[in-house]
């Protein structure tokens, strides 16, 4: 007598990795996305150029050029009327100091130093308008598309691919800025110039806020454009007055104690968050490719 086995199943395909619910980021493809665009940033001139340009005019062309002028006026009768035109706040901490001493870290440690908030403001609208924009460009945004993740996923590498190198450059460009002011004022000013405690919270806790804060409006900017340049169009007309911001923030953070510079800290990456959060949960592949 002959057995008849039962008739077996073919199992069921796998469905892509976007359609399968998962807990937490798939971190394997968000790197995967991370090193494919940063491989895309280092081809384009049109991206590195004006990444790089900028932050090597601000922490170290312009220190090197006014910290020397500085230097030479040190000894003169300018330093002291520049000194008696500014708010007691700013200038009692300076008039404290011998007088050699006084112009140089005014100009180095208070004027000229808040600039470098700037960076991660520009970079990062750099990249994030070559986010989505860039791709449409270069004709890789279906691929992109099509790629097995999830659409958080996807959100989460193009943030990094800005976030990442707007930080680095700040403080790659931060350190520049350092070996440049102490070495302009060696000689002259007892001691270093610049970093001290509260600029360390401004490195490390306002400038990457200030990054995210950029991150969070162009990409979505990106996303929505059909071109690099009208990424960078639309987003200018954003990021400008954030940058007037940033200014305007650095300078008054170099004027309190640590406590308060923390708590505007936190509330720039609490506005920042708060934008990347819900750029996140509007975004989707159908928006992005609706688009353009």
């Amino acid at each position: 007598m002959t057995t008849t086995s039962p008739a077996t199943t073919p199992p069921a395909s796998t469905p892509p990795a976007s359609a399968t619910p998962r807990l937490g980021p798939d971190v394997h493809a968000i790197r995967a996305i991370v090193a494919r665009d940063l491989r895309a940033v280092r081809r384009s001139k049109a991206v590195v150029i004006p990444m790089l340009t900028v932050p090597v005019i601000l922490m170290v062309v312009l220190p090197l050029v006014v910290g020397y002028a500085a230097r030479r006026a040190s000894r003169t009768g300018a330093r002291i009327e520049f000194l008696d035109s500014l708010p007691s706040q700013l200038a009692d901490p300076i008039s404290s100091l011998p007088p050699e001493e006084q112009l140089l870290t005014l100009v180095l440690g208070f004027l000229l130093a808040p600039l470098f908030l700037i960076v991660p403001l520009m970079v990062s609208a750099v990249l994030a308008a070559d986010a989505f924009a860039g791709e449409k460009e270069r004709r890789t945004m279906e691929t992109l598309l099509h790629l097995p993740i999830a659409d958080r996923d996807l959100f989460i590498a193009k943030f990094l691919t800005g976030f990442l190198p707007a930080v680095a450059v700040s403080w790659i460009g931060f350190a520049c800025f350092t070996v440049v002011a102490n070495a302009v004022s060696y000689g002259i000013v007892d001691g270093l110039v610049v970093p001290n405690a509260l600029w360390l919270i401004v490195i490390f806790w306002v400038a990457p806020a200030i990054a995210t804060l950029g991150l969070g409006i162009m990409v979505r900017v990106s996303a929505r454009c059909s071109t690099t340049q009208e990424a960078n169009q639309l987003g200018g007309a954003v990021i400008l007055p954030l940058v007037f911001l940033a200014v305007g923030q650095s300078t008054g953070l170099l004027l309190v104690d640590a406590p308060l510079a923390l708590a505007i800290g936190g509330v720039i990456w609490l506005v920042a968050l708060t934008l990347v959060v819900r750029g996140a949960a509007r975004f989707t592949r159908d928006r992005v490719a609706g688009t353009g």
